[in-house]
């Protein structure tokens, strides 16, 4: 049988301004499920002040020169380096109590937001090193004064302090969101775990897939780490609300308005709906989620059930299917194949939680746990193990120590409820939440719990039996969206998309003229000035087109035989189109062509026929109808390229770029009554794709 290994002991150390820096005498960590020393960390003789100054100097400016392009094949290869090396995180992950499968959540799910931000950078962002946001903002009468807002890096230190309950995860997402938005990371990892962050980062570095001082680590206490920063700097807490509210109010954060954004543990609630009853795939749903997140990492993780609300008729079934479920844990060695669930991550950790129970106690009494089941290796006494738990509280309405005191740990308690009202109250008095469920199959009961619940919570899971087989459960965030919440979750967030990059970046108003501001954000603005060319601008490479090309074409006269070909051909028969008696009754007063019509007219006006660099179609954009087009009138356009984007190249394929044009219809009287924008495929020129 597997059992947890003895291992040498570490002495994790520190990467500050370019070197490894160990410090001598420190804290001695144990490992979690026999109590043997695992580990010193130590943080003497780091200068802090030097450590941020590095940051800003030499690692900003060298993360600056890339593109955002540049930054995401950066992440994508060091994702594709770290997943090489999982199994050396695997083996210390063990050390911290956590199972490998627990450990995969933070590991592989870490690597895996690498790859998430990489493809959300090339996906939505331009090869560009900053970043054009919304529309531009007409300021002026007459066209020639506009705004528009832009986004760059912010010129600091993105200071990372990250919890002990993900030290993989928690580091690499972070370092991902800052890392795109163009910032250098110094990460301050919790020290029960902080060898397994270290084992990482020491990959990282080795690497060499990240410029120099876009990431430093510092092992062991932060000593006067808030102290030296400045208004360029910013700060990423995860960990417990109360230290989160000592560190946001530090003089130097608060004099210096830097920005601290915080992600704390919080006490989340799922509900099981109403219509549920014993027997359907929901309650089945219900009853395996909760035991699912009061055993997955023994329940330390801020995105755990820590209230279970349920229909007061089902209380009892709701236990006695928790108590089977729970029943089938094995405790014990996580290196063994045959453990369900390891340790907490220290003995210390394990007393505060049973402190807490003592406290929730008094207002919900214990009905699953309170016994020590068998050890399937481990020591009860060393070793951090806590069986799984489960408290009902019978008035929840009233209780206020359940919705106020966590257990973090292998915890829940049930609260029972009588309407739905009282469910999204109960869920909302735990005063803002990461994350909250609500296991129906009724819509509408899914709809009235969501937007009751909606206010005070940072992301909602509805789970049922149509999407159960591919949801990620409660406890799982993910990248794309936000993971952070209201009140005392923090108000701030890890994960939200590209939403988490744009923090670490400044946002700008500009205003200019047209062509001034087309100059600056590299995307053609209405009423620049444009250049026109005798070469048509389909018979132009990716590198030889430019922001600003464009082509005024010859008129065309629409004729109601176009538009009754047209409907003939496209099979629309609109009364606008093709009834006399109806067209004149509706708001366009006569039959006028049909808007898809005047797209293609247009098409037919720019487009070059000739095998050329311009490969393809590739969608269309932003498509506006504004003035009809009736028999008679006369039609032309203008195309313009509005941005560029080169794409990788890939193995057997051409390399080209995504050329945006800008396509304005304009009758007779120069009225615009189509604008758009359409994209194509553009073969690039040999020799300058990325490699």
């Amino acid at each position: 049988m597997t059992t947890l290994p003895t291992p040498d002991i570490l002495r994790p150390a520190s990467y500050v301004y370019g070197t490894w820096h160990a410090g001598a005498d420190g804290q001695t960590l144990v490992d979690a499920v026999y109590g043997r020393p695992v580990a010193v960390i130590s943080s003497e003789g780091v200068n802090f002040g030097e450590a941020l100054r590095y940051g800003r100097e030499v690692g900003g400016p060298a993360i600056r020169r890339l593109t955002f392009h540049a930054r995401a094949r950066a992440l994508r290869a060091l994702a594709s380096y770290l997943l090489e090396r999982k199994e050396d995180y695997y083996t210390l992950n063990l050390l911290t109590g956590a199972t490998r499968r627990d450990g995969w959540v933070d590991i592989e799910g870490g690597i895996g937001t690498l790859f998430s931000y990489a493809s959300m950078a090339r996906r939505d962002l331009p090869d560009e090193r900053f970043l054009p946001e919304g529309q531009v903002e007409r300021l002026g009468k007459g066209g020639t004064f506009v705004g528009r807002h832009l986004l760059v890096p912010r010129e600091g230190v993105a200071v990372q302090i990250n919890a002990y309950n993900f030290p993989v995860w928690g580091m690499l997402e972070k370092l991902a969101q800052a890392f795109v938005g163009g910032m250098p990371s110094l990460v301050k990892p919790a020290p029960q775990t902080a060898y397994l962050t270290e084992r990482v980062v020491r990959d990282i570095i080795a690497s060499g897939l990240l410029p120099e001082g876009a990431l430093q680590l510092v092992t062991g206490e932060p000593g006067d780490l808030l102290d030296h920063l400045e208004e360029q700097d910013l700060v990423a807490f995860t960990g417990s609300a109360a230290t989160a509210a000592k560190l946001r109010i530090h003089p130097n954060i608060v004099a210096r308005n830097v920005p601290f954004k915080i992600e704390a543990d919080s006490l989340n609630a799922s509900v099981l709906g109403l219509t549920v009853r014993p027997g359907d795939p929901e309650f089945a749903l219900y009853v395996k989620e909760v035991a699912r997140e009061i055993t997955s990492k023994a329940g330390q993780k801020c995105t755990a059930i820590r209230r279970a609300i349920v229909p007061r008729d089902w209380v009892e079934e709701v236990v006695e299917a928790l108590r089977r479920e729970l029943g089938k844990v094995t405790l014990g060695d996580p290196a063994r194949d045959d453990v369900r669930m390891g340790a907490l991550v220290s003995t210390d950790q394990r007393e505060r939680v049973r402190g807490t129970l003592d406290a929730l106690q008094r207002e919900a009494r214990l009905v699953i746990g309170g016994e020590e089941r068998e050890l399937l290796g481990g020591d009860r006494e060393k070793g951090a193990f806590l069986d799984p738990t489960v408290l009902l509280c019978e008035s929840p309405l009233t209780a206020r120590g359940p919705h106020e005191l966590e257990a973090f740990g292998p915890v829940a308690t049930l609260f029972p409820y009588d309407t739905l009202e009282d469910a999204a109250r109960l869920a909302g008095m735990g005063r803002g939440s990461l994350v909250g469920s609500i296991v129906t199959h009724d819509r509408a009961e899914a709809t009235e719990l969501v937007l009751g619940m909606a206010s005070t919570h940072g992301r909602l899971l509805v789970l049922n039996r149509e999407n159960a087989g591919e949801s990620t459960g409660h406890g799982s965030p993910l990248p794309q969206l936000l993971h952070g919440g209201p009140g005392r979750a923090g108000g701030g967030a890890e994960l939200a998309g590209l939403a988490g990059v744009r923090h670490h970046m400044n946002k700008v108003a500009v205003q200019a003229d047209p062509t001034t501001l087309t100059a600056v954000t590299r995307e053609y603005v209405p009423g620049a000035q444009v250049r026109e060319d005798v070469v048509h601008p389909f018979r132009k490479t990716f590198e030889e087109l430019q922001v600003g090309d464009s082509l005024l074409t010859p008129r065309r006269t629409v004729t109601e035989a176009d538009v009754s070909a047209f409907a003939g051909l496209s099979g629309d028969r609109f009364y606008a189109h093709t009834d006399e008696i109806g067209a004149r009754e509706s708001l366009f007063g006569r039959r006028v062509a049909h808007g898809y019509f005047v797209l293609s007219a247009a098409a037919g006006l720019f487009v070059d026929p000739g095998v050329g660099p311009v490969l393809a179609n590739y969608g269309l954009e932003g498509l506006r109808f504004t003035e009809p087009v009736g028999f008679g009138d006369t039609i032309r356009a203008r195309l313009t390229v509005q941005s560029k984007t080169a794409k990788d190249p890939r193995p057997g394929e051409p390399t080209t770029g995504v050329v945006k044009w800008r396509v304005d219809v304009t009758n007779q009287n120069e009225v615009l009554v189509a604008t758009y924008s359409i994209l194509t495929l553009v073969a690039r020129e040999e020799g300058t794709a990325h490699a």
